[in-house]
Protein backbone atom coordinates (compact mmCIF):
# COMPACT_ATOMS: atom_id res chain seq x y z
CA UNK A 1 0.00 0.00 0.00
CA UNK A 2 1.26 3.15 -1.16
CA UNK A 3 1.83 5.50 2.20
CA UNK A 4 -0.73 8.56 2.47
CA UNK A 5 1.94 11.35 2.38
CA UNK A 6 3.12 9.86 -1.25
CA UNK A 7 -0.13 10.28 -2.67
CA UNK A 8 0.58 14.18 -3.35
CA UNK A 9 -1.73 16.21 -5.68
CA UNK A 10 1.24 18.33 -6.68
CA UNK A 11 -0.53 22.04 -6.34
CA UNK A 12 1.13 24.66 -7.17
CA UNK A 13 -1.51 27.20 -5.65
CA UNK A 14 -4.64 27.14 -3.48
CA UNK A 15 -7.61 29.93 -3.95
CA UNK A 16 -10.27 30.83 -1.62
CA UNK A 17 -12.97 32.39 -2.82
CA UNK A 18 -15.99 34.40 -1.17
CA UNK A 19 -18.97 36.36 -2.40
CA UNK A 20 -22.22 37.65 -0.70
CA UNK A 21 -24.76 35.83 -2.95
CA UNK A 22 -28.42 37.21 -2.48
CA UNK A 23 -31.54 35.65 -3.20
CA UNK A 24 -33.48 38.00 -6.39
CA UNK A 25 -36.81 35.26 -5.96
CA UNK A 26 -37.60 33.37 -3.11
CA UNK A 27 -36.28 30.00 -2.51
CA UNK A 28 -36.88 26.81 -1.23
CA UNK A 29 -33.90 24.31 0.04
CA UNK A 30 -35.77 21.43 1.55
CA UNK A 31 -35.62 19.90 4.91
CA UNK A 32 -36.81 16.78 3.65
CA UNK A 33 -38.97 16.31 6.53
CA UNK A 34 -41.62 14.33 6.52
CA UNK A 35 -43.10 14.63 10.31
CA UNK A 36 -43.47 18.73 9.82
CA UNK A 37 -46.84 20.36 9.41
CA UNK A 38 -46.06 22.00 6.58
CA UNK A 39 -45.66 19.94 3.53
CA UNK A 40 -42.06 21.45 2.30
CA UNK A 41 -40.55 22.77 4.96
CA UNK A 42 -37.13 24.78 4.87
CA UNK A 43 -33.54 23.82 6.01
CA UNK A 44 -32.20 25.59 8.62
CA UNK A 45 -29.29 25.43 10.86
CA UNK A 46 -29.87 23.12 13.72
CA UNK A 47 -27.53 25.15 16.34
CA UNK A 48 -27.85 28.98 15.11
CA UNK A 49 -31.51 28.65 13.68
CA UNK A 50 -30.39 30.50 10.58
CA UNK A 51 -30.72 29.80 6.98
CA UNK A 52 -28.58 27.04 5.45
CA UNK A 53 -27.55 26.61 1.72
CA UNK A 54 -25.24 23.45 1.71
CA UNK A 55 -22.32 23.37 0.19
CA UNK A 56 -23.67 20.12 -1.91
CA UNK A 57 -26.36 22.34 -3.66
CA UNK A 58 -24.01 24.73 -5.20
CA UNK A 59 -21.74 22.28 -5.76
CA UNK A 60 -24.07 20.68 -8.09
CA UNK A 61 -25.33 24.18 -9.50
CA UNK A 62 -21.67 24.89 -10.46
CA UNK A 63 -21.05 21.68 -12.16
CA UNK A 64 -24.21 21.49 -14.16
CA UNK A 65 -22.86 24.96 -15.14
CA UNK A 66 -19.50 23.75 -16.14
CA UNK A 67 -21.10 20.81 -18.26
CA UNK A 68 -23.50 23.25 -19.80
CA UNK A 69 -20.61 26.02 -20.85
CA UNK A 70 -17.92 23.47 -21.35
CA UNK A 71 -18.15 19.45 -21.27
CA UNK A 72 -18.83 16.90 -18.87
CA UNK A 73 -15.17 15.95 -19.29
CA UNK A 74 -14.19 18.60 -17.68
CA UNK A 75 -16.75 18.70 -15.22
CA UNK A 76 -15.67 15.01 -13.76
CA UNK A 77 -12.20 16.09 -14.28
CA UNK A 78 -12.77 18.70 -11.31
CA UNK A 79 -15.20 18.30 -9.61
CA UNK A 80 -14.76 14.56 -9.24
CA UNK A 81 -16.20 11.29 -10.30
CA UNK A 82 -17.41 8.08 -9.14
CA UNK A 83 -16.93 5.25 -11.55
CA UNK A 84 -17.61 1.42 -10.52
CA UNK A 85 -15.14 0.89 -7.56
CA UNK A 86 -12.80 3.82 -8.50
CA UNK A 87 -13.45 7.69 -7.66
CA UNK A 88 -11.92 10.50 -8.35
CA UNK A 89 -11.70 13.63 -5.80
CA UNK A 90 -12.87 17.05 -6.34
CA UNK A 91 -10.35 20.01 -7.06
CA UNK A 92 -12.95 22.44 -5.97
CA UNK A 93 -14.35 22.30 -2.48
CA UNK A 94 -17.70 24.21 -1.65
CA UNK A 95 -18.63 24.95 2.07
CA UNK A 96 -22.03 25.19 3.41
CA UNK A 97 -23.28 28.51 3.70
CA UNK A 98 -25.02 30.35 6.79
CA UNK A 99 -27.44 33.04 5.71
CA UNK A 100 -29.26 35.48 7.99
CA UNK A 101 -32.37 34.95 10.66
CA UNK A 102 -34.65 33.44 7.81
CA UNK A 103 -37.47 36.04 6.72
CA UNK A 104 -39.97 33.22 5.47
CA UNK A 105 -43.03 33.03 3.26
CA UNK A 106 -46.02 30.57 2.67
CA UNK A 107 -47.07 29.47 -0.44
CA UNK A 108 -50.23 27.34 -1.30
CA UNK A 109 -50.09 24.99 -4.24
CA UNK A 110 -52.72 23.05 -6.16
CA UNK A 111 -53.30 21.52 -9.18
CA UNK A 112 -56.25 21.91 -11.29
CA UNK A 113 -57.57 19.40 -13.12
CA UNK A 114 -57.87 19.97 -17.56
CA UNK A 115 -61.21 18.50 -17.75
CA UNK A 116 -63.16 20.36 -14.69
CA UNK A 117 -60.60 23.62 -14.05
CA UNK A 118 -60.98 22.74 -10.78
CA UNK A 119 -58.95 21.77 -7.65
CA UNK A 120 -57.95 17.98 -8.35
CA UNK A 121 -58.55 16.14 -4.95
CA UNK A 122 -55.49 15.48 -2.87
CA UNK A 123 -53.24 17.43 -4.59
CA UNK A 124 -53.19 20.60 -2.73
CA UNK A 125 -49.72 21.23 -0.90
CA UNK A 126 -48.06 24.14 0.97
CA UNK A 127 -44.46 25.16 0.71
CA UNK A 128 -42.29 27.60 2.91
CA UNK A 129 -39.91 29.81 0.87
CA UNK A 130 -36.84 32.14 1.87
CA UNK A 131 -37.59 35.20 0.98
CA UNK A 132 -35.82 37.51 -1.66
CA UNK A 133 -32.93 39.42 -0.56
CA UNK A 134 -31.87 36.58 1.78
CA UNK A 135 -28.13 37.19 1.55
CA UNK A 136 -25.74 34.11 2.10
CA UNK A 137 -21.75 34.53 2.67
CA UNK A 138 -20.45 31.78 0.19
CA UNK A 139 -16.80 30.35 0.20
CA UNK A 140 -15.31 27.69 -1.90
CA UNK A 141 -11.35 26.70 -1.95
CA UNK A 142 -9.95 25.95 -5.17
CA UNK A 143 -6.54 23.47 -5.50
CA UNK A 144 -5.07 24.46 -8.73
CA UNK A 145 -2.42 21.54 -9.87
CA UNK A 146 0.65 22.18 -11.16
CA UNK A 147 0.64 23.50 -15.10
CA UNK A 148 -2.99 22.64 -15.02
CA UNK A 149 -4.65 26.25 -15.79
CA UNK A 150 -8.28 24.42 -16.86
CA UNK A 151 -9.18 24.69 -12.91
CA UNK A 152 -9.56 27.72 -12.91
CA UNK A 153 -11.26 28.33 -16.36
CA UNK A 154 -13.88 26.20 -14.91
CA UNK A 155 -14.15 28.01 -11.84
CA UNK A 156 -14.47 31.24 -13.42
CA UNK A 157 -16.91 30.20 -15.80
CA UNK A 158 -18.58 28.58 -13.39
CA UNK A 159 -18.93 31.53 -10.87
CA UNK A 160 -19.38 34.09 -13.73
CA UNK A 161 -22.49 32.24 -14.81
CA UNK A 162 -23.87 32.28 -11.07
CA UNK A 163 -22.70 36.62 -11.16
CA UNK A 164 -25.08 36.90 -13.66
CA UNK A 165 -27.98 35.19 -12.13
CA UNK A 166 -27.52 32.01 -14.73
CA UNK A 167 -27.69 29.92 -12.16
CA UNK A 168 -30.54 28.95 -9.95
CA UNK A 169 -30.87 27.03 -6.70
CA UNK A 170 -33.34 24.80 -4.66
CA UNK A 171 -36.69 23.54 -6.35
CA UNK A 172 -38.89 24.80 -8.89
CA UNK A 173 -36.54 26.85 -10.32
CA UNK A 174 -38.48 26.70 -13.77
CA UNK A 175 -41.28 28.28 -12.10
CA UNK A 176 -39.65 31.58 -11.01
CA UNK A 177 -37.96 30.28 -8.13
CA UNK A 178 -34.16 30.48 -6.62
CA UNK A 179 -33.06 33.14 -9.13
CA UNK A 180 -30.15 34.44 -7.25
CA UNK A 181 -26.50 36.86 -7.87
CA UNK A 182 -23.33 37.71 -6.72
CA UNK A 183 -22.53 41.20 -6.90
CA UNK A 184 -18.87 41.01 -4.88
CA UNK A 185 -16.04 38.87 -4.94
CA UNK A 186 -12.87 38.36 -2.37
CA UNK A 187 -10.13 36.41 -3.70
CA UNK A 188 -7.29 35.14 -1.22
CA UNK A 189 -4.27 32.96 -3.03
CA UNK A 190 -1.50 30.94 -1.87
CA UNK A 191 1.57 29.85 -3.30
CA UNK A 192 1.82 26.06 -1.96
CA UNK A 193 5.05 25.81 -3.80
CA UNK A 194 6.74 28.12 -0.97
CA UNK A 195 7.30 27.61 2.67
CA UNK A 196 5.76 31.54 3.22
CA UNK A 197 2.80 30.51 0.66
CA UNK A 198 2.24 27.54 2.58
CA UNK A 199 2.71 29.22 5.90
CA UNK A 200 0.18 32.36 5.11
CA UNK A 201 -2.72 29.50 3.24
CA UNK A 202 -2.04 28.12 7.10
CA UNK A 203 -2.85 31.37 9.25
CA UNK A 204 -5.40 32.33 6.62
CA UNK A 205 -3.61 35.80 6.36
CA UNK A 206 -3.31 36.51 2.60
CA UNK A 207 -4.60 39.93 1.73
CA UNK A 208 -7.75 39.62 -0.55
CA UNK A 209 -8.11 41.00 -4.17
CA UNK A 210 -11.99 42.07 -4.61
CA UNK A 211 -14.38 43.11 -7.31
CA UNK A 212 -17.70 43.02 -8.67
CA UNK A 213 -16.24 40.32 -11.71
CA UNK A 214 -14.52 37.15 -10.93
CA UNK A 215 -13.09 36.88 -14.63
CA UNK A 216 -11.53 40.10 -13.99
CA UNK A 217 -9.58 39.23 -9.86
CA UNK A 218 -8.78 35.74 -11.58
CA UNK A 219 -7.23 37.42 -14.90
CA UNK A 220 -9.12 35.12 -17.01
CA UNK A 221 -11.50 36.78 -19.57
CA UNK A 222 -14.80 34.78 -20.35
CA UNK A 223 -17.68 35.62 -22.23
CA UNK A 224 -20.58 33.50 -22.05
CA UNK A 225 -23.01 32.50 -24.99
CA UNK A 226 -26.22 33.84 -24.94
CA UNK A 227 -28.74 31.26 -23.46
CA UNK A 228 -30.63 29.20 -26.23
CA UNK A 229 -33.98 28.65 -27.11
CA UNK A 230 -36.77 31.43 -27.47
CA UNK A 231 -37.17 34.16 -25.10
CA UNK A 232 -40.69 36.11 -25.23
CA UNK A 233 -41.22 39.51 -22.90
CA UNK A 234 -44.78 40.90 -22.75
CA UNK A 235 -45.92 43.55 -21.26
CA UNK A 236 -49.69 43.59 -21.05
CA UNK A 237 -52.10 45.96 -18.89
CA UNK A 238 -54.19 44.78 -16.54
CA UNK A 239 -57.99 45.45 -17.27
CA UNK A 240 -60.31 45.51 -14.18
CA UNK A 241 -58.55 42.67 -11.17
CA UNK A 242 -56.72 40.01 -10.85
CA UNK A 243 -56.91 37.67 -7.81
CA UNK A 244 -53.77 35.29 -7.31
CA UNK A 245 -55.26 33.86 -3.31
CA UNK A 246 -52.84 33.70 -0.19
CA UNK A 247 -53.95 32.27 2.63
CA UNK A 248 -51.24 33.05 4.71
CA UNK A 249 -52.65 36.98 5.47
CA UNK A 250 -52.54 39.07 8.50
CA UNK A 251 -54.58 39.20 11.02
CA UNK A 252 -57.75 40.92 10.50
CA UNK A 253 -57.12 40.68 6.96
CA UNK A 254 -59.74 40.26 4.02
CA UNK A 255 -60.57 36.95 3.75
CA UNK A 256 -58.85 36.56 0.17
CA UNK A 257 -55.71 38.92 -0.52
CA UNK A 258 -53.94 38.66 -4.12
CA UNK A 259 -50.34 36.78 -3.56
CA UNK A 260 -47.27 39.45 -2.30
CA UNK A 261 -43.74 38.92 -2.18
CA UNK A 262 -40.90 40.46 -0.60
CA UNK A 263 -38.44 41.77 -2.88
CA UNK A 264 -35.02 43.50 -2.41
CA UNK A 265 -35.41 47.38 -2.19
CA UNK A 266 -38.50 47.35 -1.43
CA UNK A 267 -40.37 48.52 2.08
CA UNK A 268 -42.83 45.57 2.10
CA UNK A 269 -44.16 42.70 0.35
CA UNK A 270 -45.10 43.64 -3.22
CA UNK A 271 -48.16 41.97 -5.40
CA UNK A 272 -46.71 39.53 -7.89
CA UNK A 273 -47.93 37.93 -10.58
CA UNK A 274 -46.71 33.94 -9.46
CA UNK A 275 -44.71 31.67 -12.32
CA UNK A 276 -46.14 28.70 -10.94
CA UNK A 277 -49.94 30.45 -11.48
CA UNK A 278 -48.74 31.87 -15.15
CA UNK A 279 -47.66 28.23 -16.10
CA UNK A 280 -50.39 26.56 -15.10
CA UNK A 281 -52.89 28.98 -17.24
CA UNK A 282 -50.99 28.72 -20.47
CA UNK A 283 -50.19 24.84 -19.75
CA UNK A 284 -54.11 24.65 -19.76
CA UNK A 285 -54.93 26.61 -22.64
CA UNK A 286 -51.92 24.63 -24.75
CA UNK A 287 -53.68 21.84 -24.22
CA UNK A 288 -57.23 23.65 -25.07
CA UNK A 289 -55.73 24.48 -28.83
CA UNK A 290 -54.08 21.58 -29.45
CA UNK A 291 -57.15 19.65 -28.62
CA UNK A 292 -59.40 22.41 -30.73
CA UNK A 293 -57.00 21.33 -33.86
CA UNK A 294 -57.47 17.70 -33.66
CA UNK A 295 -54.52 16.95 -31.99
CA UNK A 296 -53.22 15.05 -29.14
CA UNK A 297 -53.12 18.07 -25.99
CA UNK A 298 -51.75 15.85 -23.20
CA UNK A 299 -48.72 14.92 -25.32
CA UNK A 300 -48.31 18.39 -26.91
CA UNK A 301 -48.91 19.99 -23.20
CA UNK A 302 -46.20 17.20 -21.76
CA UNK A 303 -43.64 18.22 -24.29
CA UNK A 304 -43.53 21.52 -23.45
CA UNK A 305 -44.36 21.59 -19.84
CA UNK A 306 -43.04 18.42 -18.55
CA UNK A 307 -44.91 14.83 -18.25
CA UNK A 308 -47.61 15.07 -15.86
CA UNK A 309 -49.64 12.24 -14.25
CA UNK A 310 -53.12 12.35 -16.07
CA UNK A 311 -55.78 9.79 -13.88
CA UNK A 312 -54.28 6.57 -13.59
CA UNK A 313 -51.42 6.67 -15.92
CA UNK A 314 -47.99 6.36 -14.42
CA UNK A 315 -45.56 8.21 -16.72
CA UNK A 316 -42.09 8.88 -16.33
CA UNK A 317 -41.65 12.43 -14.98
CA UNK A 318 -39.35 14.80 -16.80
CA UNK A 319 -38.77 18.52 -16.68
CA UNK A 320 -40.69 21.61 -18.15
CA UNK A 321 -38.39 23.48 -20.83
CA UNK A 322 -40.56 26.17 -20.52
CA UNK A 323 -39.09 28.94 -17.95
CA UNK A 324 -41.57 30.90 -16.92
CA UNK A 325 -40.38 34.14 -14.29
CA UNK A 326 -42.10 35.55 -11.27
CA UNK A 327 -42.28 39.25 -12.10
CA UNK A 328 -43.88 42.14 -9.63
CA UNK A 329 -46.82 43.83 -10.54
CA UNK A 330 -46.16 47.30 -11.53
CA UNK A 331 -48.63 50.41 -9.91
CA UNK A 332 -51.34 48.37 -8.78
CA UNK A 333 -54.06 49.76 -7.00
CA UNK A 334 -55.26 47.54 -3.88
CA UNK A 335 -58.78 47.29 -3.06
CA UNK A 336 -61.49 45.47 -0.58
CA UNK A 337 -63.98 44.18 -2.47
CA UNK A 338 -67.07 42.44 -0.05
CA UNK A 339 -69.27 40.04 -1.52
CA UNK A 340 -72.24 37.80 -0.54
CA UNK A 341 -73.64 34.29 -1.87
CA UNK A 342 -77.31 34.37 -3.11
CA UNK A 343 -80.13 32.24 -1.84
CA UNK A 344 -81.39 31.35 -5.37
CA UNK A 345 -84.64 30.04 -4.20
CA UNK A 346 -85.28 33.29 -1.95
CA UNK A 347 -83.32 35.93 -3.98
CA UNK A 348 -81.75 37.14 -0.37
CA UNK A 349 -77.99 36.74 1.15
CA UNK A 350 -77.18 33.45 2.03
CA UNK A 351 -76.67 33.05 5.85
CA UNK A 352 -72.86 33.06 7.02
CA UNK A 353 -71.56 33.30 3.35
CA UNK A 354 -70.39 37.17 3.79
CA UNK A 355 -66.62 37.43 2.14
CA UNK A 356 -64.19 40.20 1.60
CA UNK A 357 -61.40 39.69 -1.14
CA UNK A 358 -58.49 42.16 -2.38
CA UNK A 359 -58.03 41.65 -5.43
CA UNK A 360 -55.14 44.22 -7.16
CA UNK A 361 -57.04 46.36 -9.60
CA UNK A 362 -55.91 48.05 -12.75
CA UNK A 363 -56.01 51.88 -12.77
CA UNK A 364 -57.31 53.94 -15.22
CA UNK A 365 -54.94 56.94 -16.55
CA UNK A 366 -51.77 55.12 -14.86
CA UNK A 367 -52.30 51.72 -16.52
CA UNK A 368 -51.22 48.77 -14.14
CA UNK A 369 -48.66 47.05 -15.68
CA UNK A 370 -48.44 43.09 -16.21
CA UNK A 371 -44.72 41.12 -17.03
CA UNK A 372 -44.75 38.14 -18.59
CA UNK A 373 -41.30 36.69 -19.15
CA UNK A 374 -40.70 32.78 -21.10
CA UNK A 375 -37.63 30.63 -22.20
CA UNK A 376 -38.63 27.92 -24.43
CA UNK A 377 -35.97 25.17 -24.24
CA UNK A 378 -34.91 23.19 -27.58
CA UNK A 379 -35.81 19.92 -27.74
CA UNK A 380 -33.98 17.23 -25.93
CA UNK A 381 -33.14 15.70 -28.98
CA UNK A 382 -31.83 16.82 -32.18
CA UNK A 383 -33.55 15.57 -34.68
CA UNK A 384 -37.02 16.66 -33.03
CA UNK A 385 -38.36 20.18 -34.63
CA UNK A 386 -38.67 23.46 -32.35
CA UNK A 387 -40.90 25.66 -35.06
CA UNK A 388 -44.09 23.50 -34.01
CA UNK A 389 -43.34 23.91 -29.94
CA UNK A 390 -42.93 27.88 -30.96
CA UNK A 391 -46.23 28.16 -33.23
CA UNK A 392 -48.27 26.67 -29.95
CA UNK A 393 -46.51 29.00 -27.62
CA UNK A 394 -47.34 32.03 -29.95
CA UNK A 395 -50.98 31.22 -30.62
CA UNK A 396 -51.17 30.91 -26.25
CA UNK A 397 -49.60 34.44 -25.83
CA UNK A 398 -52.10 35.70 -28.85
CA UNK A 399 -55.20 34.41 -26.32
CA UNK A 400 -53.33 36.01 -23.17
CA UNK A 401 -53.11 39.40 -25.30
CA UNK A 402 -56.72 39.66 -26.62
CA UNK A 403 -57.61 39.11 -22.89
CA UNK A 404 -59.10 35.74 -24.13
CA UNK A 405 -56.79 33.78 -21.44
CA UNK A 406 -57.16 35.39 -17.75
CA UNK A 407 -54.69 34.43 -15.49
CA UNK A 408 -55.64 33.82 -11.10
CA UNK A 409 -58.63 32.70 -9.80
CA UNK A 410 -62.25 33.92 -10.21
CA UNK A 411 -61.98 34.17 -14.13
CA UNK A 412 -65.74 33.99 -14.04
CA UNK A 413 -66.61 36.99 -12.55
CA UNK A 414 -64.32 38.87 -15.26
CA UNK A 415 -60.93 38.60 -13.20
CA UNK A 416 -57.37 38.54 -14.83
CA UNK A 417 -58.42 39.61 -17.61
CA UNK A 418 -55.01 41.57 -19.29
CA UNK A 419 -54.33 43.32 -22.68
CA UNK A 420 -51.19 43.25 -25.00
CA UNK A 421 -48.98 46.53 -25.12
CA UNK A 422 -45.31 45.42 -25.82
CA UNK A 423 -43.76 42.28 -26.70
CA UNK A 424 -40.25 41.18 -27.58
CA UNK A 425 -39.79 37.76 -29.32
CA UNK A 426 -36.19 36.40 -29.94
CA UNK A 427 -35.17 33.29 -31.29
CA UNK A 428 -31.58 32.65 -32.21
CA UNK A 429 -30.33 36.00 -34.75
CA UNK A 430 -34.32 36.26 -35.27
CA UNK A 431 -35.79 39.45 -33.11
CA UNK A 432 -39.79 41.04 -33.30
CA UNK A 433 -41.38 43.48 -31.69
CA UNK A 434 -44.91 43.48 -31.54
CA UNK A 435 -46.69 46.48 -30.29
CA UNK A 436 -50.16 47.96 -30.12
CA UNK A 437 -50.73 50.84 -32.63
CA UNK A 438 -54.25 52.74 -33.42
CA UNK A 439 -56.19 49.88 -32.47
CA UNK A 440 -54.49 47.27 -34.52
CA UNK A 441 -50.84 45.65 -34.09
CA UNK A 442 -47.13 46.85 -34.96
CA UNK A 443 -44.96 44.35 -35.88
CA UNK A 444 -41.07 44.43 -36.15
CA UNK A 445 -39.16 41.56 -37.93
CA UNK A 446 -40.58 39.21 -40.32
CA UNK A 447 -44.10 38.72 -40.02
CA UNK A 448 -44.28 35.45 -42.50
CA UNK A 449 -42.08 33.60 -39.83
CA UNK A 450 -43.74 33.82 -37.07
CA UNK A 451 -47.15 32.95 -39.52
CA UNK A 452 -44.71 29.87 -40.47
CA UNK A 453 -44.40 28.79 -36.99
CA UNK A 454 -47.93 28.57 -36.23
CA UNK A 455 -48.52 26.63 -39.51
CA UNK A 456 -45.82 23.91 -38.25
CA UNK A 457 -48.15 23.61 -35.15
CA UNK A 458 -51.15 23.19 -37.52
CA UNK A 459 -49.31 20.57 -39.55
CA UNK A 460 -47.17 19.06 -36.93
CA UNK A 461 -48.08 15.39 -36.04
CA UNK A 462 -46.32 13.51 -32.79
Amino acid sequence: MIPQWKNSRNLRERLVIEGDLILETPTHLGNGDADSPLDMPLLLDPLEGKALLPGSSLAGALRAAVCLYLSEDVARRWFGSVSGTHSQESFILVDDALGEEPKTELRDGVAISPKTRTAEERRKFDMELLAAGTCFRVRLEVLVPKENDEVLQAVAIALTALEQGRIRLGKRKRRGFGRCKVPRWWVKRYDMQTPAGLKAWLEDSAPAAEGPHIADILGIPVSLPPQKGLSIHAVLALQGSLLIRSDFGEANAPDFVHLHSRRPGAEGPVPVLSGTSLAGALRARAMRIANTLGKDGEAWTDRLFGNRQYGKQRKKLTTSRLWVEETVIENPLELVQSRVKIDRFIGGAFPGALFSEQPVWGKLKEETLVYVDLLLEPPYTQNDRMEADIGLLLLVLKDLWTSDLPLGGEASVGRGRLHGKYAQIAWGDQTWEIREADGGLSVTGDKTSLEKFVQAFVEAKL
